[in-house]
């Protein structure tokens, strides 16, 4: 049976007893189920809050978000900004040598052989055309390079005046796709839009729950389904959303390898599902990327690409990982916008990738 917890009714008022439910139109596709009434919302009570700690009232100050992706690339840093910024010392002369050295860095910092091919071939023109001679003005030539490659992945997500927007998140098991849409969930919330989140994720055990501890901490309806088919799950959430004027869909899938083809179906059976309410559906295609994966995150933005058509992608967990040489080998090879990127737990740590800021961040003392 479809259910939909709900925690919230973005800003309008709770129905009393004697009001009608609201019915979802439209037929549901190999479901046949009836449509999805407006359950009561539950009564939770308040957590105890902790008196802090006598003698100790000091607020840490807040870090800027320049401050958080230096802190969050650290790992990154220390192994890709902090190999290649130590061949860079003073006196040292631009050669064949450095050439070598910075090759072989670009390569173990998980850059890939396409990506660190183009930046040396790159690197050299401008050598050659700026007549450059020292090492620190070829460190500061590889940062240009570096952020002219990682341009075209620069594009914040932007809402077209269809509503509901409708996004489709995808990606394999553990790639942190459930704690992005609550990171999305909160940071949409924050642009005054509503929300409804739809747990297509019927297959990994727990997934349904992880998402309505999303939608009870975001205080947004979850329409979720004890098991079953996940397309008939989202159709209903993107029905219920039309009916109630909500403005965003966010709708989870199950987590897929890319070599698990008979479920790569499921996933693109999803999507023709959503195209049957909305033609222009889904209107944006995120996967989300674990930044530890290195760099067979290539592979998998191919796979999901070639099956589901990704408009644009998420890269988790950069602050847990030295693999974050990686986003240079996806600009590489497939070139799909990097919507946002996280470099923490926190709801504020999900913010749009900008390149330059990126690059300095890797490279910064």
């Amino acid at each position: 049976m479809v259910t939909a917890r709900v925690f919230g009714f973005f800003k309008k008022p709770r129905p009393t007893a004697d009001a009608p439910q609201t019915a979802v139109p439209g037929e549901k596709p190999e479901s046949g189920q009836s449509a999805i009434p407006e359950p009561e919302r539950a009564s939770t009570p308040a957590p105890a809050i902790a008196a802090p700690p006598a003698g100790n009232t000091a607020t840490p100050p807040k870090l800027s978000w320049a401050e958080r992706l230096k802190q969050g690339l650290a790992k990154t840093r220390a192994k890709l900004g902090g190999q290649i910024s130590g061949l860079f010392g003073l006196g040292r002369k631009i050669d064949e040598s450095l050439y070598e050295d910075l090759e072989t860095a670009l390569l173990t910092a998980d850059v890939g052989v396409d990506a660190t091919a183009a930046l040396m071939d790159n690197l050299r023109r401008k050598v050659k055309k700026q007549g450059l001679t020292e090492a620190p003005q070829l460190q500061e030539a590889l940062k240009e390079t570096l952020a002219e490659l990682l341009a075209p992945l620069e594009a914040p997500l932007v809402m077209d005046q269809q509503r509901p927007f409708i996004i489709m998140l995808a990606g394999v098991n553990g790639a942190g796709k459930t704690t992005t849409i609550g990171k999305l969930t909160h940071l949409f919330q924050s642009q005054g839009l509503s929300v409804l989140l739809g747990a297509g994720d019927t297959f990994r055990a727990a997934a349904r729950e992880q998402l309505l501890v999303w939608g009870d901490r975001n205080n947004v309806t979850v329409i979720s389904q004890d098991k079953g088919d996940a397309a008939a799950v989202i159709y209903d959430a993107v029905a219920a959303a039309r009916a109630r004027g909500v403005e965003v869909v966010l709708a989870d899938t199950a987590g897929r390898l890319p070599t698990q083809l008979h479920l790569m179906e499921e996933i693109k059976k999803v999507k023709r599902v959503i195209q049957k309410i909305d033609p222009q559906g889904p209107h944006e295609v995120l996967l989300v990327l674990d930044a530890n994966t290195g760099q067979n995150l290539v592979n998998q933005v191919k796979a999901f690409d070639d099956a589901l058509g990704v408009t644009g992608l998420v890269l988790t967990k950069l602050d847990g990982t030295a693999r974050g040489g990686a986003i240079a080998a996806i600009a590489q090879a497939r070139p799909i916008p990097v919507r946002y990127i996280g470099v923490g737990e926190g709801l504020e740590d999900l913010r749009p990738f900008i390149a330059r800021d990126f690059v300095d961040a890797l490279f910064a003392a």
